[in-house]
């Protein structure tokens, strides 16, 4: 396979070391990034290119005067130069729809870099 050039995505992250031929990679395809950036954990990877990633967040209850632990889950697209795996602490990125559930790409994976 030969050496692809790396786009810039405009975010201050590391590039993948692998390559792809992934078209909706914002690295290495046409995929244009906006919008909000997450992190989260990969729950569920078992779909080509698809990953499920389970975000905690706190909610803060004022009659109790405590917090509690609310989550939501978030169908992202998984490119084959990152390739995150279940467990995985990952960043995301919004972008246009991909498809019917997902609005979301894998941007960098945190916890390879440990």
């Amino acid at each position: 396979m030969k050496e692809q050039k790396v786009k810039n995505i405009g975010v201050d992250v590391k590039a993948p070391k692998k390559a792809c031929e992934d078209r909706h990679c914002p690295f290495h395809g046409g995929l244009k990034l906006r919008g909000r950036i997450l992190t989260g954990t990969v729950v569920a990877a078992k779909v080509l290119k698809t990953a499920t990633v389970e975000r905690i967040r706190k909610q803060y209850l004022p009659k109790y005067n405590r917090f509690e632990k609310r989550t939501s889950k978030v169908r992202v697209h998984n490119p084959l130069c990152i390739n995150a795996k279940e467990g995985d602490v990952v960043k995301l990125m919004e972008s246009r729809p991909i498809s019917k559930t997902k609005r979301f790409v894998i941007i960098e994976n945190t916890s390879e870099q440990e």
